[in-house]
């Protein structure tokens, strides 16, 4: 079956994308509004896309063309952002998070989460994640009228000690952070299950024979 994006409406393209592309890595967002409320929203459009400099990024789905959503008035006010990401143990907090509380609420008070503080920004990471990233925005891409990529540099990353393999060589132990992705609709997938596939050198391939 085949489907022409072109004939279709915006739901059923995200539909069809969110169901196909998976697992996708969620980016629990913090940010701080300008009341001070401490904001923190989950967004499953969200991958890395760079390491000079290190860039990651995540769309925002806006709720109108007037409204950026807490998470991009946020970020727009202070230029920074931290990106903590879901592990098992805190799926039920980033669910509580994903609620469309109004403006004066805080979701870290909502959903039981702890605020920790930054190295280099001043946006407090969530001490329940395992792995936080501390980004100053680059860019903010308008992606249409109701969608936009949010492009930040990694400053300052966070991870769990018993993560780390060797901290001089970079190696990390991923098993250890039991990290969750997106499937389709409301469903988690586990990343424990890892498959190891060596890549292959072009001198160790054997030509095919015409």
């Amino acid at each position: 079956m085949e489907f022409d994006f072109d004939k279709l409406d915006a739901k059923q393209r995200y539909k069809l994308l969110g169901s196909t592309v998976t697992p996708r890595p969620i980016a629990w967002v913090s940010t701080v509004g300008a009341n001070g409320k401490l904001n923190a929203a989950p967004f499953s459009f969200f991958n890395v896309f760079g390491e000079d400099p290190p860039v990651v990024g995540f769309s925002i789905q806006h709720r109108s063309e007037i409204d950026m959503k807490d998470t991009g008035t946020n970020i727009r006010l202070h230029n920074e952002f931290v990106v903590n990401l879901v592990s098992e143990d805190n799926l039920d907090k980033m669910n509580i998070s994903a609620i469309e509380f109004p403006p004066h609420f805080s979701e870290f008070s909502e959903a039981g989460l702890t605020p920790a503080g930054s190295v280099k920004i001043s946006t407090p990471r969530i001490a329940e994640s395992h792995v936080a990233f501390e980004c100053r925005l680059t860019q903010i891409v308008p992606l249409g009228p109701l969608r936009s990529l949010v492009l930040g540099r990694v400053v300052h990353m966070h991870i769990n000690d018993d993560a780390v393999i060797d901290a001089e060589k970079c190696y990390i132990d991923t098993r250890k952070l039991q990290l969750v992705g997106r499937m389709e609709a409301n469903s988690y997938v586990r990343t424990s299950d890892i498959l190891q596939l060596p890549r292959i050198s072009f001198d160790a391939w054997t030509p095919v024979e015409p």
